[in-house]
């Protein structure tokens, strides 16, 4: 670890307000904990590529550490500006801002995340520092980013092409050529928040890469003059689902369920593109309520109220941040069993894995009659939460990789 304050650059594709999910609420979290040291952090986001999929201003209050530049890269092509760079794999009409800014503020680690759009994979042969690169997504593997086939199934046999045109994205011709592979060798370490992400990378997505795991954290927000959490108190015992409302991450699966289970209701928090659908589907469900999207106050108090967080994702997860977030509220977990939630709840003893509709009835059943293994489950996945997953053993992991790869580069002719 390095004992002088460090200059960070970010890039990013999102970044908040410009964002639509976990990937960005990370890359802010680290930024402003890493300005909270006395650290420098320039972040480099796009604009157009947020328009292009959200033409409305971003909505959200995210206010940053005074050591933390936010460089929100807009031009003039627009629309055009992200798709020249989905096509190409190069940062056709941001390179020269992104260049400036590399020039002007030097940094001394410079940690790629989502670049999709912000670059493609000709963004990381630019700079000249340390380079890191986090996997938020599996887009070095799969031009679709998420490893989802066909908008039906988890992906474990690549048919990229024909998957691309099912899926109404123009096909990614640069991914036939040497591009990658070249781009790849530009970074110095590859950063992974699950042992099973990194071996989709490696093994089965067959890149030879240096990887190492280092697990997302989540830091609860701070309260304002002394505040404590509150949300609208629900007047039955529920369970409680929070995330993107997006086909991949199985909310259909329980919606169902509810119709018949009378012990307790379902509380979903969250916005997404399936949200029409999962709404149609639980209209005729009166124990499942949609609350919308909620602050991290109030999402706070709801993980404290609920009997359990439901955790029903479909799809390869690089992590599952939801996870961590109920744990830091001592709230069990029940997740289905499939790809990283299943390490990360084996790792935690934080809860209960599902695998069928039936077992996942039984998990709620479990969690209502025992009190007592309930609190048992919160307070393993807490205490793992604390050691593993909270922003100091984060934080302490991250800056130690960053000092031992300065010293190495300063080392080496």
């Amino acid at each position: 670890m390095t004992d002088r304050p460090l200059h960070f650059c970010m890039i990013t594709t999102f970044y908040p307000p410009w964002h639509f999910g976990g990937d960005a609420m990370h890359i802010y979290r680290l930024s402003n904990a890493l300005a909270r040291r006395g650290h420098t952090v320039d972040v480099i986001c796009d604009q157009d590529a947020y328009h292009l999929l959200h033409p409305d201003p971003p909505p959200g209050n995210f206010p940053n550490h005074e050591n933390v530049r936010v460089h929100a890269l807009k031009s003039r092509a627009g629309f055009f500006s992200a798709l020249a760079t989905q096509q190409t794999g190069r940062p056709y009409f941001k390179r020269r801002k992104i260049e400036a800014i590399m020039r002007a503020r030097k940094p001394d680690v410079i940690n790629f995340h989502n670049v999709s759009l912000v670059g493609g994979p000709g963004v990381l042969f630019l700079g000249n520092a340390v380079k890191l690169y986090t996997t938020h997504e599996h887009w070095l593997v799969c031009p679709m980013h998420v490893l989802w086939k066909y908008d039906r199934e988890a992906c474990d046999k690549k048919e990229c092409i024909s998957c691309q045109i099912a899926g109404k994205r123009p096909v990614q011709l640069w991914r036939y050529t040497g591009l990658m592979d070249r781009a790849l060798k530009q970074v110095d370490l590859f950063l992974s928040p699950s042992t099973f992400t990194l071996k989709r990378h490696t093994e089965w997505g067959g890149l030879p890469i240096p990887m190492r795991r280092l697990p997302y954290y989540y830091q609860p927000p701070e309260l304002s003059d002394g505040a404590t959490p509150s949300a609208p108190q629900h007047d039955r015992p529920f369970f409680l689902i929070v995330g993107r409302l997006e086909k991949i991450k199985g909310i259909q699966n329980v919606i169902p369920l509810f119709k018949d289970y009378e012990r307790a209701d379902l509380l979903i928090a969250g916005e997404g593109v399936y949200g029409d659908e999962l709404r149609a589907l639980g209209a005729a469900v009166p124990r499942v309520k949609f609350l919308g999207r909620k602050s991290q106050e109030d999402l706070r108090a709801l993980y404290k109220q609920a009997i359990a967080v439901i955790v029903p994702s479909i799809c390869y997860e690089v992590f599952g941040i939801i996870i961590i977030e109920a744990f830091a509220q001592r709230t069990p977990v029940i997740a289905h069993r499939w790809g990283v939630l299943t390490e990360v709840m084996e790792e935690s003893g934080g809860g209960l894995l599902y695998s069928t509709p039936q077992e996942l009835i039984a998990a709620m059943d479990r969690m209502i009659d025992n009190e007592q293994e309930r609190r048992a489950f919160g307070e393993s996945g807490h205490e793992c939460y604390r050691a593993k997953w909270s922003e100091e053993a984060h934080l302490a992991e991250y800056l130690a990789i960053c000092g031992d790869l300065l010293a190495k580069k300063a080392a080496t002719p």
